[in-house]
């Protein structure tokens, strides 16, 4: 995404993704005592965070920086393409509240398109690349199994390109890109391309949606 309202020209109805009804995962993690983390990126993080701010059971959703190394996880080296990061938010949730395939579910059908390779929306790039940051060898098995029922559900046209990568740092992105779409409610990419996920939140997860956005503090 670029940080100028003027380079958006798409339409709502063109720009925003489509979601999608789909089943629940079959295989999940079981449900512990302790806070437990996620890391997901589609595409723009000013979105998948708005997303996940909005969920029940979620204690924080920190846009951020995963797939390569320190010293490029910043804003301008990220967007060249070449440094093999993806934005990506990292979701820390209360398992007992909400379990990490039902954000699987979450992420699947309203946050991104899992179906666009290398690109959401507008937004081109292996920066916006669909990726899934397993954190534990639990959670890259039930996302890999997840995504092989959903293969085989057949709920999308086209291919999933969603990729695992587990071994991942993330790091926290730019304290201007926290809380992005909560902040800016009238940009227009936020109005375009990501309140629609939101409502679709609301629509689709009624009793995950919590309407007050779990906030970030300033992490740097």
């Amino acid at each position: 995404m670029a940080l100028a309202a003027a380079v958006m020209f798409q339409t709502a109805g063109s720009a925003a993704e489509e979601p999608h009804v789909i089943p629940a995962p079959i295989q999940d993690m079981p449900s512990g005592a302790g806070l437990e983390t996620a890391v997901l990126a589609g595409g723009c993080f000013w979105g998948v965070q708005g997303v996940f701010q909005h969920v029940d059971g979620v204690v924080s959703a920190t846009s951020g920086y995963t797939g390569g190394g320190k010293t490029t996880a910043q804003y301008e080296a990220v967007g060249t393409g070449t440094t093999g990061h993806a934005e990506s938010v990292q979701v820390v949730f209360d398992p007992r509240k909400v379990s990490y395939g039902h954000l699987l579910q979450i992420y699947f059908s309203v946050a991104h398109d899992p179906t666009e390779l290398n690109r959401q929306g507008p937004d081109t790039g292996t920066q916006y690349r669909s990726a899934i940051f397993p954190m534990n060898d639990m959670q890259a098995k039930v996302a890999n199994a997840y995504i092989g029922q959903l293969k085989q559900a057949r709920v999308y046209d086209a291919a999933i390109v969603t990729k695992i990568e587990p071994g991942k740092t993330f790091y926290p992105a730019e304290g201007y890109h926290q809380n992005f779409l909560t902040n800016n409610p009238t940009y227009p990419y936020i109005v375009i391309n990501d309140l629609p996920k939101i409502k679709n939140l609301r629509r689709l997860f009624p009793k995950d949606y919590r309407s007050e956005a779990v906030l970030v503090s300033a992490v740097r």
